[in-house]
């Protein structure tokens, strides 16, 4: 299906806008989530609120989305927490063997005989890493989160327990299966059972057309980078259709993230493990 939207990643507002586009460069999660100090064009800003200078620059920022959202009922604008999951287990497997190796054999196989890496789980310093997640918790938008999106893969699901526990007065995370990494040959892909994750992660919802078993994976057949760009695309048409509210933090893969850079034309910027890696995007009906 053809989006009825065009989607398009802001610059301005983020030092992420520096960040090179190199296998060399893996971004990390910055203070502040390196939100800019800076002011926002009076036009843009409702009147109805404090002046600039009294406000924090985060809520400068979140002044101006409103006023954003205000302005043209064509154009939403919406924040997005991307979070790159911590380590895991087929991470590890990848750095001992080099990626041509992981890529020619070993990631087809579930795992070595002492390590499974099919859907991985997360090592302990990927648990560390999602910990340290939720110490920058205050950092998400000065607090503001008003939903949770995870793919339902095992690292995605353990990374956004441990860095956003519901009992903290996060919202419910929903499980949306347009989150997953790239479908097909690889093991660490392929998704465990709706019983098991509804088993081990009750706190979590699970979106609606939620298959039983993983259908969506298959052995011989890797899904290609520009499929993969036409599922973020749909699923940005997913969120900006949904009631998700304008904050929303997105638990996913590398080449998950990856994939929603290219639907909204951001540069292709490696994000490390653990990151959290903010993206104001822009959705623009786009005229029948």
């Amino acid at each position: 299906m053809i989006s009825q939207r065009k989607y398009t990643a802001q610059h301005g507002f983020f030092s992420h806008d520096d960040d090179p586009e190199s296998w060399d460069f893996r971004a990390t999660t910055r203070f502040d989530l390196g939100l800019l100090d800076r002011q926002y064009p009076l036009n843009v800003v409702p009147e109805t609120t404090q002046p600039q200078d009294d406000l924090t620059q985060w809520q400068r920022f979140h002044q101006y989305i409103r006023g954003l959202n205000a302005q043209d009922a064509n154009k939403q604008y919406k924040l997005l927490y991307l979070i790159r999951h911590g380590e895991g287990l087929h991470n590890v497997k990848e750095k001992e063997v080099g990626r041509a190796e992981w890529d020619r054999y070993w990631a087809k196989v579930p795992g070595d005989g002492n390590v499974t890496w099919a859907d991985a789980e997360l090592t302990a310093n990927g648990e560390q890493q999602a910990r340290s997640i939720a110490k920058v918790r205050s950092h998400f938008g000065g607090g503001t989160i008003t939903a949770i999106l995870s793919s339902p893969l095992r690292r995605c699901l353990r990374t956004t327990q441990l860095a956003l526990p519901l009992e903290a007065g996060n919202p419910r995370p929903l499980i949306k299966e347009k989150l997953r990494e790239r479908l097909g040959v690889h093991t660490c892909d392929q998704r465990s059972s709706k019983s098991w994750i509804s088993e081990h992660y009750p706190s979590f919802d699970i979106e609606s057309g939620f298959t039983e078993e993983d259908v969506l994976w298959t052995p011989d057949r890797r899904e290609t980078i520009e499929e993969h760009t036409v599922r973020s695309t749909e699923l940005l048409d997913d969120i900006f259709d949904g009631d998700y509210g304008d904050y929303i933090v997105v638990t996913a893969h590398s080449g998950a993230i990856m994939s929603l850079f290219a639907a909204t034309g951001w540069k292709k910027i490696p994000v490390a493990a653990g990151a959290v890696y903010p993206l104001l995007v822009c959705g623009e009906k786009i005229p029948e």
